[in-house]
């Protein structure tokens, strides 16, 4: 075989073999992108934090919600945390950025009562209700689906499993979750993963 030749063979070789520079990819090293966090503002000039930028509406009544609305945006959904005076305002200016169907999310008292008028009053701008720790009446809600959450050691847990009996609709629920914490303080107690994974499951089944 001729020099030449062998010099042709050699680069065929070579350009034909594996790279070993390369980064080898690590199963399970994917990470979805964080989801960004705005502090925005309704037309009326009220103050809203909003994550995401998915199909879905989900306005958070209250106070406390960012680890939460950061986890729930990775699932393609639009979240805003209102006051509870700026409940309604803030489903309409989800509507007007074309995003047709809006859950509320309550918490805290003033949060559900708020949460609970709107869908006494206007049941057709709520496509589904999460309660966390609510007390109150429900005979006069809508017929939408709602999930009443609550820990199994607090004094709530009681009223979210009657409220789900009683409120108007066939899609109901209660989901108590392990633990005695109240409100958002679930979210750093026994029942942290199951109030998460309850929340994700029940939006995602109206997404």
């Amino acid at each position: 075989m001729g020099l030449l030749r062998v010099a042709w063979l050699v680069l065929i070789l070579c350009a034909c073999a594996p790279r070993t520079d390369a980064p080898a990819a690590t199963p399970g090293s994917f990470e979805p992108t964080p989801a960004v966090v705005e502090d925005l503002a309704l037309p009326d000039g009220t103050p809203v934090r909003s994550w995401g930028d998915g199909p879905y509406g989900v306005v958070l009544v209250g106070d406390g919600w960012d680890p939460l609305a950061a986890e729930l945006a990775l699932h393609g959904m639009r979240l805003v945390a209102v006051a509870p005076d700026a409940l309604e305002p803030a489903i309409t200016w989800l509507h007007d950025e074309a995003i047709e169907r809006v859950a509320v999310m309550a918490v805290g008292g003033p949060g559900v009562q708020a949460a609970f008028e709107l869908g006494t009053d206007a049941p057709e701008l709520v496509d589904q209700l999460i309660t966390i720790s609510a007390r109150g009446d429900v005979a006069r809600l809508g017929e939408f689906p709602k999930l009443f959450v609550a820990s199994e050691g607090e004094g709530a847990a009681a009223q979210a499993t009657d409220m789900a009996d009683q409120a108007a609709g066939e899609w109901n629920a209660a989901l108590l979750v392990p633990g005695d914490a109240s409100e958002l303080a679930i979210l750093e107690g026994d029942g942290a993963d199951e109030l998460r994974s309850g929340i994700l499951r029940r939006l995602e089944e109206r997404r």
